[in-house]
C-alpha cells in the first residue's frame, strides 16, 4: 500500500494528527518524544517541523524551509527509543566523539532524556549544524508543523513482551 502524503491545512489539525502519531508509543517514550520536541522548538523557533510517520520510524525533521532536503536535524523515534540525527553530521567537528554512525552524511546521538539536548557537546553540534545550513533560518518568522507523509503499514511502536524481557535479561 502506498504512503499517504499531505500538507495539513491548519495548525490545530496538524497538532491533532501529530498527537495521534506520538500516542502509538509506550507512555515513557511518549513523554520523551514530547519533551525533546519542546526542546527542539525552543532551540529552533523559526524552523519548519516536518513530520513523517513512516514504516520504520516516526520522524520530526527541522529545517529553515518546508523542503525536506533543507532539514539539518531530525528526531527519529522507534519502539526502542529516540535518536537525534544530524543530516550532515559527517561534516561536523565532533571533538567529544558523541556522534554515532559511519555513513557518508548522517550521524546521530541516542537521547535517553530530553535534558541530553542541553549538554554543551550537543549544543555545539546543533550550533555547527545551523551554521552549515545551506539556507539560513529566518530571524523573525515562526516555524510551522507540516505533516509530510504517513505510511499505511508501520512497524509496532511499542516493544513486545518478549523484547522487553530480553532487554531486562541483557541488563543483568
Amino acid at each position: 500500500m502506498k504512503a499517504r502524503s499531505e500538507r495539513s491545512t491548519t495548525s490545530a489539525s496538524a497538532e491533532r494528527q501529530l498527537k495521534g502519531f506520538i500516542d502509538k508509543f509506550e507512555p515513557r517514550h511518549q513523554t520523551l518524544i514530547r519533551a525533546a520536541r519542546k526542546a527542539m522548538r525552543r532551540r529552533l523557533p523559526a524552523a519548519f517541523e516536518l513530520a513523517y510517520d513512516n514504516y520504520n520510524f516516526f520522524v520530526l525533521g527541522y529545517g529553515p524551509t518546508a523542503r525536506p532536503s533543507d532539514c539539518i536535524v531530525s528526531l527519529a523515534a522507534g519502539a526502542s527509543g529516540l535518536n537525534l540525527f544530524f543530516l550532515q553530521g559527517a561534516r561536523l567537528a565532533d571533538p567529544k566523539k558523541v556522534l554515532l554512525g559511519a555513513g557518508n552524511r548522517t550521524r546521530f546521538v541516542r537521547l535517553p532524556s530530553a535534558d541530553y539536548l542541553a549538554r554543551p557537546e550537543i549544543e555545539a553540534l546543533l550550533s555547527a549544524a545551523i551554521a552549515q545550513a545551506r539556507t539560513p533560518f529566518s530571524a523573525r518568522a515562526p516555524g510551522s508543523l507540516i505533516i509530510r507523509s504517513v505510511s499505511a503499514r508501520q512497524r509496532p511502536r511499542r516493544l513486545t513482551t518478549l523484547e522487553t524481557e530480553g532487554r531486562q535479561e541483557g541488563k543483568r
